[in-house]
C-alpha cells in the first residue's frame, strides 16, 4: 500500500509516494518530475500536464493555466480582477458570484468552474501515480499556500473530491517543508531544552511564503508566518518582457503585447533567460525566430539591469522577511539557520536579501522543488494506518485573525476574537451563550486581506427557547479550526435543570459475596438450580428497593442542539453532480484515446509494412502481390489523412485486420524461414540420440542390459518412421519457393518432436532394476556393529574391500556405475 503527498503549484505539480524504502518523487508518462499545472480542451477529448503546456501557443484560448488563484475567490474580487487581465483564455461571473472558465469543448462552447480545472488536473495526478506504483491511490495529502482562507481551503477539497481523492490533510506548504526538513534531524534540542528556531523561505512561481519553526527532538511548532500573496518569479519574467516588448516595439516596430501568441513565446523565453541569470552576470542573449510578422528578433540583458527593474519587488521581498522575523518576537541571535525553497529563490538578489535581513547566508539543504510533496507524503504516511512512521508531533498556527459576531438579545451587534493570529491549530474553544431563542454566529476574518468578502460562514444554533420560569439558558458553542484549516462550530448543547426522583443505587452482588454463600451443589459436585420456593438474589433486592424511601432531586441534563451552517463550498447534491460529470469526461477520454490509438495503429502498420516489403520482406513475396499490396496501402494512407481523419474505433480496427490479412503471413513467411531449420535440427538431434542408443543396445552395451527388447526395437521402428519424414518434408521445404507458403511450420515439426520424446525417453531412460539386499541375522548384527565401530577408527576401505573382509555378509557384490 501507497500513500502520497501533492505539491499543487501555480506553474506545476510534484506527487511524492511513501513506501518502505522511504520517499520517492513520481515521474510522469513523459519522464519528468513536474507536471504543469496546465488543462487543455479539444474538440474530442482533454489534454492534461505536459501535452496541454506543449500545445499552448497552438490551442491558447482552450489551454487554462493559472487557476489555482482562482479558486474560493469571487470574480469582481481585485485579484481575480488584476489576474484574469494576464490570461488567454476567457473568464466571466457566474450567478454564485464565482469565476467561470469559458472554454470550446466537444464542438460547443462550456463554462467550468476552478474547482472543476482543478479536479481535472487532480484526475491526472492520480492516475500518474497510480501508473507508477502499479496500484490505487486514495489517500493522500495535499499542500496549499498558507494564506489560503477558509473558502480557498473548502475549494481545494471540492476538487479533491470531485478526483475521487480521499484528503487526510490539506497542509500547509511552509509546515510540509519544516517537517521534511526536521523528521531527518538527529541532532535537534530534547523536549525540555531551548528549540532550534529555523527560518524557511518558499519562494515559487506565483508567491512568497515566509515561516519561523522552532524545532526539538519529535516535535516542531510553527511560531509565525507571512506571506506575500502575488509575489514570485513570474513577477520578474513579465518585467523581462515588457523590457523587451518596448525593445522590439522601438527597434522593429512590432508590439508584443498586442499579440497573445507573441506574448506567450515572449515569456516563455525570458523565463530561461532568468534562470541562467542566476549563473551568469554578464549580457545574454534572446533570440526568437518568426516571432512577429515573419521577423526575427533578438535582444541582451543583464542580471544587473533586470534586478534594477525589479527593485520594487525586492523591497516587497524585504518587508516580507521582516515582518514574519517581527512576528515571532525572536531575535537574530535565536535563529539557527535559514533555509530556502522553491524556484524562484535561485535569483541572487533575492538571497543577498535573505542574507541581509537574517545575518545568516541561506542554505539549500532541502530539494528546492521537491520538499513540499515529500513533507505531504511524510504527513500523509503518518496518519495512515498502513505506515508505521517516526513519532513527531506538529503544531501549526493559524495566518489571520478570526471573530465572530452576532445579534445579543437586545438587538446589538456583538463581536469577539475567537481565533488571533498566529494561534495554535488545530484548537478546539468551547463558548457560553445565555439565549431564550435560536441565534446566529457570523464568523470572519478581522484581517483586510481577504477583502472583498472576509465572511467564512453563518451558523445557526437551532432548538434554543426559553428556561421553566422563561429565564434565559446557558447554551455552550464548540468552535473549532481543523487539520486542514478550516473554521467550524463543531457542536452545541443546551444545559437543562429537571427534577427528577433520586434512586438508591443498586445492591450488586460482589465476587466476594458469591463465595461466602453457601454453595447449592448436588451429590456429584454440579450446582442445582433454585427451587421454586427459594426466592433469587436479583428479585430480593428488588423487593428492598421499593421499600426505600424516594426522594427529590434536581438534575442538569445535557441536550445537544443542531446546528445549520452555511459556508462557501458545495453541497452534497452539488459535488454529486461534479464527481458525475468528472466520470463522464475521464470516460469520454478514455474512448476517444482508444480511438486515438486504433487510428495510429493503422497508420504505423502503413509505414512499416511500406518499408519492409522492399527490403527484408522482398524476397518473401512475389512481385505481383507486392505491387499489389503497394496500392493497397497507398489508399489506406490517403484514405487517413481524407475521410478517415475522424472515424470511429471500430472501422479502424476493421482496417488494420485488412492490412494483416495480407502482411502477416509475409511475415509469417520470413519468421517460418528462419526458425524451421532449427527446429528439424533439434529433431535430427533427438533422432541421432535415440539411434545411438539402439545401437549401443544391439552391442551389448551393459547399461542397456536391462531393457527390453522388444520395446528397443519398437523405439528403432520409430527413429526410421521420423527419419523418412525429415528427409521427405526437408525436401518439400526446399523445393517451395521463398515467396509461397511452406508445407510444414515449426511448430509442427516440433509437435513431432514432443511426440518422439514422449515415445523414446520412457523406454531409453528407463532406470536399472536395484538388486534386493537381504537382512542379516539376528545373531550377526551385533558382529556387523562391532565391525563397523572397529572400522570407523581405522583407514577408509573402499566398496570392493569391504566386501571381501566382510564374509558375514550375505549379500553379492554390485556394480556402481
Amino acid at each position: 500500500m501507497s500513500v502520497i503527498g501533492i505539491d499543487f503549484g501555480n506553474d506545476g505539480c510534484y506527487i511524492a509516494v511513501a513506501r518502505q524504502g522511504g520517499i520517492e518523487t513520481i515521474a510522469n508518462d513523459y519522464s519528468l518530475r513536474t507536471t504543469p499545472s496546465f488543462v487543455a480542451f479539444g474538440e474530442k477529448n482533454r489534454v492534461l500536464g505536459v501535452a496541454a503546456k506543449n500545445q499552448m501557443t497552438t490551442n491558447m484560448k482552450n489551454t487554462v493555466h493559472c487557476f489555482k488563484r482562482l479558486l474560493g475567490r469571487h470574480y469582481r474580487d481585485p485579484k481575480i480582477q488584476s489576474e484574469i487581465q494576464t490570461l488567454s483564455y476567457r473568464t466571466v461571473e457566474l450567478p454564485d458570484r464565482g469565476t467561470g472558465i469559458v472554454v470550446r469543448y466537444l464542438n460547443e462552447e462550456q463554462t467550468f468552474t476552478p474547482v472543476q480545472v482543478t479536479a481535472m488536473l487532480f484526475t491526472k495526478l492520480k492516475l500518474t501515480a497510480e501508473q507508477a506504483l502499479g496500484i490505487k491511490v486514495n489517500d493522500v495529502v495535499i499542500g496549499v499556500p498558507v494564506y489560503f482562507t477558509d473558502a480557498e481551503r473548502r475549494a481545494m477539497l471540492d476538487a479533491a473530491v470531485t478526483a475521487g481523492l480521499n484528503v487526510l490533510r490539506l497542509l500547509n506548504e511552509t509546515t510540509a517543508t519544516a517537517l521534511c526538513y526536521g523528521i531527518y534531524k538527529q541532532d535537534l534540542p530534547a523536549p525540555e531544552e531551548k528549540p532550534r528556531n529555523v527560518v524557511f523561505v518558499d519562494c515559487g512561481a506565483a508567491s512568497l511564503q515566509v515561516s519561523v519553526v522552532a524545532f526539538n527532538k519529535g516535535k516542531l511548532k510553527m511560531l509565525a508566518t507571512s506571506s506575500d500573496h502575488n509575489l514570485g518569479g513570474r513577477d520578474f519574467d513579465r518585467l523581462m518582457a515588457q523590457h523587451f516588448a518596448n525593445d522590439f516595439k522601438s527597434r522593429y516596430k512590432i508590439d508584443a503585447t498586442s499579440n497573445p501568441r507573441a506574448w506567450v513565446r515572449l515569456c516563455s523565453e525570458v523565463e530561461k533567460l532568468k534562470k541562467q541569470m542566476s549563473a551568469n552576470s554578464t549580457d545574454l542573449p534572446i533570440n526568437i525566430e518568426c516571432f512577429m510578422d515573419d521577423k526575427d528578433v533578438t535582444g541582451k540583458l543583464n542580471r544587473t539591469a533586470m534586478e534594477e527593474m525589479g527593485a520594487h519587488l525586492l523591497k516587497r521581498v524585504e518587508h516580507t522577511l521582516q515582518q514574519c522575523l517581527s512576528d515571532s518576537n525572536l531575535k537574530l541571535d535565536d535563529i539557527s539557520s535559514v533555509e530556502v525553497v522553491g524556484g524562484s529563490t535561485r535569483i541572487p538578489a533575492i538571497k543577498h536579501l535573505i542574507e541581509k535581513v537574517f545575518k545568516k547566508a541561506p542554505s539549500t539543504t532541502l530539494n528546492q522543488d521537491e520538499a513540499v510533496a515529500r513533507g505531504c507524503a511524510l504527513q500523509c504516511a503518518m496518519l495512515s494506518p498502513a505506515f508505521k512512521v517516526r513519532e513527531f508531533s506538529i503544531t501549526d498556527v493559524q495566518p489571520y485573525s478570526i471573530q465572530l459576531v452576532w445579534q445579543d438579545e437586545s438587538g446589538q451587534e456583538a463581536d469577539m476574537e475567537v481565533f488571533p493570529k498566529n494561534h495554535q491549530v488545530p484548537f478546539s474553544k468551547m463558548l457560553t451563550f445565555f439565549r431564550r431563542e435560536p441565534f446566529t454566529l457570523q464568523a470572519q476574518y478581522m484581517s483586510p486581506a481577504t477583502f472583498p468578502d472576509p465572511i467564512i460562514g453563518h451558523y445557526t444554533i437551532e432548538n434554543v427557547g426559553p428556561g421553566p420560569e422563561g429565564e434565559s439558558q446557558k447554551v455552550k458553542v464548540k468552535v473549532r479550526i481543523n487539520l486542514h484549516g478550516l473554521f467550524t462550530v463543531a457542536s452545541a448543547s443546551l444545559t437543562e435543570k429537571k427534577e427528577t426522583i433520586e434512586e438508591p443505587p443498586e445492591t450488586m452482588e460482589t465476587e466476594e459475596k458469591t463465595d461466602k454463600a453457601p454453595a447449592n451443589d448436588g451429590p456429584n459436585g454440579t450446582q442445582e438450580a433454585p427451587s421454586e420456593n427459594q426466592t433469587p438474589p436479583e428479585e430480593g433486592t428488588q423487593q428492598e428497593n421499593e421499600n426505600v424511601e424516594k426522594k427529590g432531586k434536581k438534575c442538569l441534563k445535557t441536550v445537544e442542539l443542531p446546528v445549520k451552517e452555511v459556508v462557501k463550498a458545495h453541497n452534497a447534491t452539488q459535488l454529486n453532480n461534479l464527481v458525475e460529470r468528472e466520470a463522464q469526461m475521464v470516460q469520454a477520454d478514455k474512448l476517444e484515446n482508444e480511438r486515438i490509438n486504433a487510428k495510429n495503429a493503422v497508420e504505423e502498420y502503413v509505414y512499416e509494412i511500406r518499408g519492409k516489403i522492399h527490403e527484408e520482406l522482398e524476397q518473401f513475396i512475389s512481385e505481383a502481390d507486392r505491387d499489389k499490396l503497394s496500392l493497397q496501402l497507398e489508399d489506406t494512407e490517403n484514405w487517413l489523412y481524407e475521410e478517415g481523419e475522424d472515424c470511429k474505433k471500430q472501422i479502424y480496427l476493421d482496417k488494420l485486420a485488412e492490412l494483416k490479412k495480407q502482411g502477416e503471413p509475409i511475415k509469417t513467411r520470413k519468421r517460418e524461414r528462419e526458425t524451421l531449420p532449427r527446429a528439424f535440427e533439434s529433431l535430427s538431434g533427438t533422432i541421432q540420440l535415440a539411434r545411438k542408443a539402439v545401437d549401443q543396445f544391439k552391442q551389448g552395451e551393459e547399461k542397456y542390459n536391462h531393457l527390453d527388447a522388444a520395446q528397443v526395437e519398437k523405439v528403432e521402428k520409430a527413429v526410421v518412421e521420423k527419419q523418412d519424414w525429415i528427409d521427405k518434408h526437408l525436401g518439400l521445404v526446399s523445393s517451395t519457393a521463398l515467396h509461397a507458403d511452406l508445407p510444414i511450420t515449426a511448430s509442427q515439426v516440433m509437435s513431432e518432436k514432443g511426440s518422439f520424446d514422449a515415445l523414446v525417453i520412457p523406454i531409453m531412460n528407463k532406470p536399472k532394476p536395484k538388486p534386493k539386499v537381504e537382512e542379516p541375522p539376528p545373531a550377526d548384527k551385533e558382529a556387523g556393529k562391532k565391525q563397523e565401530g572397529e572400522q570407523t577408527n581405522g583407514p577408509k576401505l573402499d566398496e570392493e574391500q569391504q566386501q571381501q573382509q566382510s564374509p558375514n555378509n550375505p549379500s553379492e557384490p554390485m556394480d556402481v556405475d
